[in-house]
């Protein structure tokens, strides 16, 4: 009986002890996530074919999956993406990224995960945009998704190299916030020609319906309660006063720090202000990171006209990393910066991204290492983008692209390079020069068509 106290008070009182809740380090972390080898994941499937075939559909069906030889039966396994999952069907491709969903039909789960993706490395010749981002925002202790990469198979047969990725949904948010958790949204358009004003993160009335692109994309069925807190978040935000009150600023700025130094442009400070996640909890926002294989400035690359100015991208600006309107429509960027405490701390995290991460050595052996991991693995990828030696470009590619960057970066908080778009405008004289950089390299559209 004595010893059955002693558990229960220790089971009660852990976390005061410094003892870390078992939902906080769950044991899918040290198995499909371990980072440090290629794991195995073979897809069971009878129908595959059928399966690809209805890829347009992006719905569920039940398969078997075994992770490293464990297998797990009757998963939830469907194609996920947009553009990328559209334009792989349009040039004939069926090398989809996928959603693994344990507890979709039943109550199961891989060690307490409920769902990850199978990244599928579209337009990342590199397949290291996603890995070393997110390895970043770790680094700059932002929550985010863990990943590791997997040698996927389907029936036992070869089917390529991907990134597996934890999805932010509960087995997430336990792990980052605890069994206490609050609410998850990834707030999305359904046109991107609306105003989208609730994507943005903009207060513009009290009526939940003007939230609909927020509340509607939630990951756990808010209550009206949960609404007016985030309504209300949105409007001290808005208003920019007391911002402490409606956002976790520190978590926020480590957020923008690696957000930025990506050059993300399909992102919350570009023109489509998405692909992230919305966390609130007892009235304070937090914005968490999500989907960057069009990072490092490729976004723009297979449009009519694609943008491949390196040296501009290299030298993109930290202080306004976009037009004047698009600042003022993003206020969890654009409000923060007004303030000069906010600003400043902004300043000091890119300069330790930019000491620790990169001035250090620690970034190249990163990507070494991480070479060396996937090389072999990627030399036999039967569904690859690309050819092996374009892997090994894109790799050298993104190595140099983040190295003049983070030069770049040194120079704007050093003042001998300007740090805004209208100052660079005026003056491009000390520009870390990028000409050797060929973003394309990094991938494109007219790789598809190889």
């Amino acid at each position: 009986m004595a010893a059955a106290v002693a558990v229960t008070l220790l089971f009660m009182n852990g976390a005061k002890l410094g003892l870390t809740p078992a939902y906080m380090a769950p044991g899918y972390e040290t198995r499909l996530f371990d980072p440090s080898r290629v794991h195995t994941v073979d897809l069971v499937l009878e129908d595959w074919e059928g399966f690809l075939d209805t890829a347009a559909e992006e719905e569920y069906q039940s398969c078997t999956i075994v992770i490293d030889g464990e297998r797990f039966s009757n998963v939830g396994l469907r194609v996920k993406g947009n553009n990328s999952r559209r334009l792989t069907e349009e040039y004939g491709l069926d090398r989809y990224s996928l959603k693994v969903e344990f507890d979709h039909y039943t109550y199961g789960s891989y060690y307490g995960l409920d769902k990850f993706s199978l990244d599928s490395s579209f337009q990342d010749n590199s397949y290291m945009k996603t890995w070393i981002t997110y390895d970043m925002m770790e680094y700059m202790g932002v929550p985010a998704p863990l990943c590791s990469y997997a040698w996927v198979t389907v029936n036992g047969q070869p089917w390529g190299l991907f990134l597996a990725v934890e999805e932010p949904e509960e087995a997430f948010v336990k792990r980052n916030y605890g069994r206490d958790h609050g609410q998850l949204y990834k707030p999305d358009y359904r046109s991107l020609n609306d105003e989208n004003a609730d994507v943005h993160l903009r207060y513009t009335d009290d009526d939940f319906d003007s939230y609909d692109n927020i509340f509607r994309h939630a990951k756990f069925d808010p209550t009206d309660e949960d609404k007016k807190r985030l309504i209300e978040a949105l409007k001290i935000l808005s208003e920019g006063g007391n911002l402490e009150e409606a956002v976790n600023v520190d978590q926020v700025l480590r957020y923008f720090t690696v957000q930025v130094f990506v050059v993300n442009l399909d992102s919350y400070l570009g023109k489509t202000g998405h692909n992230y996640f919305l966390y609130e909890e007892d009235g304070i926002l937090s914005i968490l990171p999500w989907d960057y294989n069009l990072a490092f400035a490729t976004y723009s690359l297979g449009m009519p006209d694609p943008v491949n100015d390196s040296t501009l991208y290299v030298n993109y600006p930290i202080n306004t990393p976009a037009s004047g309107e698009i600042m003022k429509k993003r206020p969890l960027y654009h409000n923060l910066m007004k303030n000069d405490a906010y600003y400043a701390q902004y300043h000091a995290y890119f300069d330790e991204l930019i000491a620790g991460y990169f001035e250090s050595g620690y970034f190249e052996n990163f990507v070494s290492e991480t070479r060396e991991l996937i090389a072999p693995w990627v030399e036999k990828d039967p569904t690859a983008f690309c050819s092996y030696d374009d892997f090994l470009l894109g790799v050298d590619t993104i190595t140099e692209f983040c190295l003049l960057r983070a030069e770049s970066v040194r120079g704007q908080l050093e003042g001998s390079i300007p740090s805004t778009i209208a100052a660079q405008a005026e003056d491009r004289s000390s520009f870390v020069d990028a000409s050797s950089v060929w973003l394309p390299d990094l991938g494109e559209i007219a790789d598809l068509k190889d």
